[in-house]
């Protein structure tokens, strides 16, 4: 089984749909707009910048999840899914997918963004399996904090040699494409890293090492 594993934001969408379903909760006044704002705005710049506090982040992100009841939470991600996800689908994304899938390979997504946001949006791309920042869940409802090993940084490596491990899979001729320098430890351990869209540090990276650099945005 070779492995074909894509980032998500920034990668197979035109943008971040971490950040974005703040920017919902905001538009919608779930949430005190200026004051989330804010700190949503800092923590992706934190994140741009390589110094995000995963935890704190995803705590932060997280606690609506246990304040709303999951029936609300899933019309809300209906509703994000149709205004703010699907206008940011790549469709030469959907076409590298579609590829790796004729061609016989297994497709994951592993993202730092957690379960809740990315799991439709997996099934709306079709992809094998997905690995995301897990929400901890109690009695069939979200306790608002996260759980588990977040998939940030080295975190992606650690999560998936679980899968690897409970799988009997390796990283044999294994793809890995990411816009972001924040996945290196992951880029550094697949046999064909290729950077889609990269920010600077990863594009100066990539051309460092020779590794292939691809846009998936309209020409």
């Amino acid at each position: 089984m070779r492995l074909a594993i894509f980032d998500l934001d920034n990668t197979l969408l035109a943008g971040d749909s971490d950040h974005l379903w703040g920017e919902f909760l905001c538009a919608n006044g779930y949430v005190d707009a200026a004051v989330y704002k804010a700190r949503n705005d800092q923590f992706y710049a934190d994140y741009l910048a390589g110094k995000l506090d995963v935890i704190a982040y995803q705590n932060f992100c997280q606690e609506i999840l246990g304040s709303t009841e999951k029936s609300v939470l899933e019309q809300w991600h209906a509703q994000f899914m149709r205004d703010y996800i699907e206008p940011i689908i790549l469709p030469k994304g959907e076409a590298l997918i579609a590829q790796h899938r004729a061609a016989g390979d297994y497709i994951m997504i592993i993202t730092a963004t957690n379960h809740f946001i990315t799991a439709p949006i997996a099934q709306r791309l079709g992809v094998d399996h997905l690995i995301a920042t897990e929400c901890g869940m109690q009695m069939g409802q979200y306790t608002g904090e996260l759980t588990g090993v977040p998939s940030f940084q080295a975190g992606k490596i650690t999560r998936l040699n679980t899968w690897l491990s409970e799988n009997q899979a390796t990283l044999l001729d294994s793809y890995f494409y990411s816009d972001s320098h924040n996945d290196l430890p992951l880029l550094e351990k697949v046999a064909q890293a290729i950077a889609v869209d990269p920010d600077e540090r990863l594009r100066a990276i990539a051309q460092e090492r020779g590794w292939q650099i691809i846009s998936l945005r309209d020409e």
